[in-house]
């Protein structure tokens, strides 16, 4: 919205400065001395549409140059003593945008032709003729105003510079800090991960070798140790930029909730609506939301039971995933990491996130995910 706001701005501007121009050089030429013809309607018309030109001059600087600099010509021809002013503006357009070799032949082009122009008018004095000419187009502001466009277009290339540099050096600093983080899960937790899924696999191995019974709990926490190995591989492949590995997303639900059944939860699972193609972002929240639910319903709950229902609409993705564990809406649970969590995710999709105890107990978490199918 600023930014319309801006160009509209602009567009007035360029307006407002075409037609001053248009009219300095109209009371110019008809205040100044000339000798009645029948060309002075042309003249008239060269100078305001010498004028108005500038109107173009950001969006097409070389044509805008060339119209000015011929309309400066045949008003000068016409016998309109008048000053190149739209001419000037012209080339500072026309430099300001990089386009110094042609504004530099225009420009020399023009020194020639202007003499040339007041000698049609009717001069026959060939020294008059160039004093016209140099004061129509006085070489000083010439290079004024073509020293002005290359200043700008400088300011402008070193601001742009700066400001291409502060993003690179954001972007550098951001994916050191992210090497760095991955650095530090993969030193704090890779280790114990790695000892816990290892010795509960050499538990389940050996009471298997003894003929005896595996504790359904040692299976759950050998089960939990490879996932979170899983887990652990796949964020450390994200931090540092690898995409060789699939990021999780509704299709992988199902297994969150057949893990869950390890625990001992009789967990359920009600995926509803037609599932249409869904962007990436969306599906890994889905999956993040029922993962921490689950992890927080088996940890902290005390439930039985834990449904999850997915509902697939047109425009928008609902989850809701209810346990009956012993919260109650007397006893409000305290946010944590999980929790916080979820609520950011959902929120930088534009969503909603609800998570609070219900009023026959337990515990529901619901979000409401928008579902953009263009992205």
């Amino acid at each position: 919205m600023s930014t319309g706001r801006s160009d509209a701005r602009v567009g007035v501007m360029d307006w407002v400065l075409a037609a001053g121009v248009a009219a300095t050089l109209l009371i110019t030429g008809q205040s100044g001395e000339h000798s009645p013809t029948s060309f002075d309607l042309l003249g008239y018309a060269l100078l305001a549409a010498g004028g108005l030109a500038l109107v173009a001059r950001r969006r097409a600087p070389v044509p805008v140059l060339a119209v000015t600099g011929l309309c400066a010509v045949g008003y000068q021809a016409a016998g309109f003593d008048v000053p190149v002013v739209a001419y000037l503006f012209a080339v500072y357009a026309a430099v300001r945008a990089g386009h110094r070799a042609i504004t530099v032949a225009a420009s020399v082009t023009m020194l020639a032709v202007l003499p040339l122009a007041a000698l049609a008018s009717g001069l026959h004095d060939t020294g008059e003729a160039f004093a016209r000419a140099r004061g129509a187009l006085e070489l000083a502001w010439l290079i004024a105003a073509g020293a002005a466009g290359e200043a700008l277009r400088q300011a402008e290339r070193r601001a742009e510079e700066a400001e291409r540099t502060r993003e690179e050096t954001a972007r550098r600093r951001a994916d050191e800090e992210r090497l760095r983080i991955a650095r530090e899960l993969h030193d704090s937790l890779t280790h114990q991960i790695s000892v816990i899924k290892v010795q509960a696999e050499v538990a389940v191995h050996v009471a298997r070798k003894r003929g005896e019974q595996v504790p359904e709990a040692l299976l759950a926490i050998q089960e939990a140790g490879r996932e979170a190995a899983r887990e652990l591989r796949a964020t450390l492949e994200a931090l540092r930029d690898d995409d060789t590995a699939p990021p999780r997303g509704l299709d992988d639900v199902p297994e969150l909730v057949e893990r869950a059944r390890t625990f001992g939860l009789d967990a359920t699972l009600t995926i509803e609506g037609q599932r249409h193609d869904m962007p990436a972002a969306v599906g890994r929240t889905v999956y993040r939301i029922v993962q921490e639910s689950l992890t927080n319903i088996a940890r902290h709950a005390n439930a039985a039971t834990a449904s999850v229902r997915i509902d697939c609409r047109p425009d928008t993705l609902m989850v809701h995933i209810d346990d009956d564990g012993e919260a109650t809406p007397d006893t409000p649970p305290t946010p944590g990491v999980g929790l916080l969590g979820m609520r950011e995710r959902v929120t930088a999709l534009g969503g909603r996130l609800r998570a609070e105890p219900r009023g026959e107990g337990g515990f529901t978490v619901q979000a409401h995910l928008p579902v953009d199918r263009t992205s």
